[in-house]
C-alpha cells in the first residue's frame, strides 16, 4: 500500500513515427508539459523540473531517437526528430501542450510550434538557437564525434564537452562536485551510435524564416554563461517571435535546468500560471 499521495510515475516506451521512444509520465492536471532534452543527454536532465512541476501538472519527459533509452534508428535530422515529437503528442492524446525544449529540444520545439500550432499551447525554449551550427564550431565538433565513433565518449572527450555544457562558474564551485561527477558519468554513458544524433544536430538547417510562424506565447531562457548557444542567439529568437519574452539565468551555462533548477522551476511555474 502506498504511503503517500504522490502521483504515480510511469516510464513506458511508445512506437511513433516508426521508432520506439522511451518516456516518463508523471503527475496529473488540466495542463500538460512535454520536456525535450539536449544532445548527449536524456529525459533525466529534467529530473528537478519533473519532481516540482508534476505536483500540479501532467509532465512528460522523453528521450529522442538514438539517445537515452529510446531506439537507435535513423534518420536523425531535426525535421524527423520534430515529427517524432508531434507523433508522441498525438498518440498519447495530450491535446495542446506546453512544450519545453533545451538546446536540441529547442530546435524541435521551434519546428513543432511553427509547423503544428494545433499541438502547442505555449513554447518554452532553454539555451537554444534558431540558426544553423556556426561554421567555426564544425571542425571541433566533427573531431570529437570522430573519436566517439571509434572509442565512445572517453574521458578526454567528456573533459572537452563538460565546459561546453556547463558554466565555468558552476564547474569550479566545489559545492557542485557531486553533481559534476554525476553528469560527467552520464555523459560517458553515451554509446558509439550517439554519433548519428550528433550529426543530426551539427548539420541542421536554420529555422530563422519559420520564427514568424510561431504564434503561441513563447518564453525563452538562457544562461548568462552559455558558450554553446550564446545569449545573443536567445535575443535573436525573441526578436523573431512576436509573442515572446526573454529571461537570462545568472550563473548558468548551456544546462540551466541542472545548474539553476530553482530559478528555472520558478520561471516555468510563473509562466504556467499566466497561461492557464
Amino acid at each position: 500500500m502506498p504511503l503517500s499521495h504522490e502521483p504515480e510515475l510511469t516510464m513506458p516506451t511508445i512506437e511513433v513515427n516508426g521508432v520506439k521512444l522511451f518516456y516518463e509520465d508523471k503527475g496529473q492536471g488540466e495542463e500538460t508539459l512535454v520536456f525535450s532534452h539536449g544532445l548527449l543527454w536524456s529525459h533525466k536532465m529534467f529530473a528537478d523540473q519533473v519532481e516540482v512541476l508534476s505536483k500540479n501538472y501532467r509532465v512528460i519527459a522523453y528521450d529522442h531517437r538514438g539517445q537515452g533509452q529510446s531506439e537507435v534508428k535513423g534518420p536523425f535530422d531535426m525535421d524527423t526528430v520534430a515529427a517524432d515529437a508531434a507523433a508522441l503528442i498525438e498518440k498519447l492524446e495530450l491535446g495542446k501542450v506546453h512544450f519545453a525544449g533545451l538546446s536540441m529540444g529547442g530546435f524541435v520545439g521551434m519546428r513543432l510550434a511553427a509547423r503544428r500550432p494545433d499541438l502547442v499551447k505555449s513554447l518554452i525554449l532553454l539555451e537554444t538557437s534558431a540558426n544553423a551550427e556556426p561554421v567555426e564550431n564544425l571542425p571541433k565538433y566533427k573531431t570529437l564525434n570522430g573519436i566517439v565513433k571509434w572509442l565512445g565518449v572517453i574521458l578526454p572527450v567528456a573533459n572537452k564537452v563538460m565546459p561546453i555544457m556547463f558554466a565555468q562558474s558552476w564547474l569550479t564551485d566545489s559545492a557542485n562536485s557531486s553533481k559534476i561527477k554525476l553528469w560527467k558519468k552520464e555523459l560517458m554513458g553515451n554509446k558509439k551510435p550517439i554519433t548519428g544524433p550528433v550529426e543530426g544536430v551539427i548539420y541542421r538547417k536554420g529555422v530563422e524564416d519559420e520564427l514568424a510562424n510561431i504564434t503561441c506565447p513563447t518564453m525563452i531562457l538562457v544562461g548568462d554563461e552559455d558558450v554553446a548557444t550564446k545569449p545573443e542567439k536567445a535575443k535573436f529568437i525573441q526578436m523573431g517571435i512576436s509573442n515572446s519574452v526573454l529571461h537570462v539565468i545568472p550563473g548558468a551555462g548551456h544546462s540551466s535546468c541542472i545548474e539553476k533548477p530553482d530559478m528555472v522551476n520558478q520561471q516555468i511555474l510563473d509562466w504556467l500560471k499566466e497561461k492557464k
